[in-house]
């Protein structure tokens, strides 16, 4: 289909009127470069396989040899000694001389030398190579191409559009982008390209919300009353923060209504998103309803279990937790107490999502860490009801702003930007290998006063037996320094039995041990007040947005906490980068902006929700901009036009018809 190739957009130009000097060209510039100058010689050396041609270049500056491994055959006949040429390529070096590999060449006649447009470069690979589709094949297919459809690409924009906002035509755009005038051109051209992606994304996302909103609808919360006001005034163990209270209230505004509440709450480590939740579930209790709260894993439904059950043990409510480990006994128990509504709450894994569990009146589903379900499996909690419940998802990685208007455009977003007060910041350090003598002392240090200690080393699925030894090499070694009967230690890892995994943790949330050597497993769900010390060892092999979840397990007491980073000396530019970030910064969104920057959206977020990013030239990274004004431009467009029924949006309706047919839309599923 054409429009596969006319939406495969080279990735650089060359800019064929530039022509250097052997003498101005470096290679740490690491940049390809046009040169012209003669043929002085030419001669194959090696043989076999490894047999290659080699060419002398010359200009008026210098010399360079121009290699072939492959086509020798072809090339070897069209060089002329003596000649002269244009030759393009990068420059490397071979042992101490430098070279150009597989060079363009062209020999120059009369008086024409340079083309003065800019020449696409287009990502290929070997089989497509094979077949004739390499940069130079596509060039020439594009080009082909746009001559045929010229004058037949339709614009799918509105006049008003692309007035507002200085856009190209489409057509313009396109020809622009695979055959550009000028730089500043293919900047226009990308502009264009990158509002029209991001614009039918939003307008996707945006309708959707206001469709779930208009024609789902939502029980009505319209009652604050005994069990909200009494936790309120009598057991609120502190004063909520302003951007707490601020979330409340917008989740009030939204189960008042009558229209279904379908939001994200976004919290950094710590901000205390469980106890909006906690807030949010009495809204539902005193309305009548049951509310439930969903994780991802055993330990984090646990935990949220037992500080709930903790805030709400002089209420008289009936709390429950449902995991794979809940006998079978209890579990009827539950099944029963649920379709009777004796019980108001229920806390699990994903076991809330069984057949067998039917709630009498579920007004409230909450789900925390939601990016961890998938949407198949989220839609069972939404059809427990007749009338879906009010949904609330929750996540404690911090995400972007761009990335969530993007990957949450259809959820309305709320935010927790501060920490309660009172909270010492974490002092984050840096320790090279060699500082191990220091970092024992100091943990030493730490433990004669009290406290208790993480070490956490990193789990690669690819190499898991290497990064097991290590960690057990890391073990010993704490061990011996840290012997018994002075000092408790507990391990977790992959390998160990739920239940004995489960026994080591609570040795150490109990205090019976002052050091838990871990892989990530302990990345969500453990909650040490007494733990304030937090050591990553190989911190270079995490990504950002780990190491920040990592952090996050300690500064949760009134004491100071320290997250000491442990790498070797041999970092990357990338890992040098992310260790820098950390040490210099606790934000959270501000990690993940960096996060986004250095990774990329899909990487951050694991496997796509639902398929709605196949971006093709717009990037979230650096189209932040791009992306405000598109969703800004849809959200106009819809409250003045919902149905896109004006005349003016005829195309607009037409595309956004198109690209829905291409895939189906999960995204009512939160």
């Amino acid at each position: 289909m054409y429009n596969d190739l006319l939406n495969y957009f080279p990735f650089r130009y060359i800019d064929r009127s530039i022509i250097y000097q052997l003498k101005d060209v470096f290679l740490e510039e690491d940049n390809y470069v046009q040169l012209k100058g003669k043929i002085l010689g030419a001669q194959k050396q090696g043989e076999g396989r490894k047999q290659r041609l080699v060419v002398k270049f010359s200009d008026e500056s210098g010399s360079i040899d121009l290699v072939w491994f492959k086509g020798i055959k072809w090339v070897e006949p069209s060089i002329k000694i003596g000649a002269e040429y244009l030759i393009y390529g990068k420059i490397t070096a071979f042992g101490s001389k430098r070279n150009i590999v597989h060079p363009e060449i062209e020999k120059i006649e009369g008086k024409v030398v340079t083309s003065i447009k800019l020449q696409p470069v287009y990502h290929s690979g070997e089989k497509l190579s094979r077949r004739g589709l390499h940069s130079k094949g596509i060039e020439k297919l594009t080009k082909v191409l746009i001559l045929q459809i010229s004058g037949k690409i339709d614009e799918v924009l509105s006049p008003n559009l692309l007035s507002e906002y200085q856009l190209l035509e489409r057509e313009k755009a396109f020809k622009e982008i695979h055959f550009p005038s000028s730089i500043a051109m293919v900047k226009k051209a990308e502009h264009r390209l990158k509002f029209e992606e991001l614009f039918f994304l939003q307008l996707r996302l945006i309708r959707q919300n206001i469709s779930t909103k208009s024609k789902t609808e939502g029980y009505i919360f319209d009652k604050i009353g005994t069990y909200f006001n009494t936790f309120y005034n009598d057991y609120l163990p502190f004063e909520l923060t302003g951007a707490q209270k601020r979330v409340v209230k917008e989740i009030r505004r939204d189960v008042a209504t009558g229209m279904h509440m379908n939001r994200l709450l976004q919290g950094d480590v710590g901000s205390g998103k469980t106890l909006v939740a906690l807030l949010s579930i009495l809204i539902a209790l005193d309305n009548g309803f049951q509310a439930c709260m969903m994780a991802p894993t055993e330990i984090l439904a646990l935990q949220h279990f037992e500080s709930i059950s903790s805030f709400l043990k002089n209420m008289g409510v009936e709390i429950a937790l449902l995991t794979g480990s809940t006998k079978i006994k209890r579990r009827r128990e539950i099944h029963a107490d649920l379709e009777s509504g004796k019980l108001n709450i229920l806390l699990g894994t994903h076991a809330l999502l069984e057949d067998k569990v039917k709630f009498k009146n579920l007004g409230l589903a909450i789900i925390d860490e939601q990016h961890r379900f998938g949407v198949a499996q989220r839609s069972k909690l939404w059809r427990k009801n007749k009338r879906p419940p009010h949904i609330l998802v929750m996540t404690a990685t911090p995400i972007p702003r761009t990335l969530a208007m993007t990957f949450y455009g259809d959820l309305d977003v709320s935010v927790i930007d501060e920490l309660p007060p009172g909270r010492k910041a974490i002092k984050t350090l840096h320790y090279f290998d060699s500082k191990r003598l220091a970092l024992f002392q100091f943990m030493e240090d730490e433990i004669k006063k009290g406290r208790q200690i993480y070490v956490v080393y990193p789990l690669i699925e690819e190499s898991e037996n290497f990064d097991y030894r290590d960690l057990m090499d890391g073990y010993e070694s704490i061990r011996r320094r840290f012997p018994l009967p002075n000092y408790g230690i507990s391990i977790v890892h992959g390998r160990m039995k739920p239940a004995d995994k489960e026994f080591e943790m609570q040795q150490f949330a109990n205090g019976k041990t002052d050091i838990m050597v871990a892989t990530t497993v302990i990345e969500v769900g453990v909650n040490v007040p007494n733990a304030s010390v937090m050591i990553i060892e190989s911190a270079e092999k995490f990504g950002l947005s780990a190491l920040h979840q990592l952090r996050g397990r300690v500064g949760r007491g009134a004491e100071q906490s320290y997250c000491i980073l442990m790498t070797s000396y041999k970092l990357s530019a990338n890992g040098k980068k992310r260790i820098e970030t950390m040490v210099r910064t606790s934000d959270g969104f501000e990690i993940a902006e960096e996060d986004l920057k250095m990774r990329g959206p899909g990487d951050i977020m694991g496997t796509q929700q639902s398929g709605l990013l196949d971006l093709k030239i717009a990037d979230l990274a650096k189209d932040g901009l791009i992306v405000q004004q598109a969703k800004n431009a849809a959200a106009i467009i819809l409250k003045e036009d919902p149905n896109l029924n004006h005349k003016m949006n005829y195309y607009i309706r037409q595309e956004l018809i198109y690209k829905m047919k291409e895939r189906p839309n999960w995204s009512k599923i939160s």
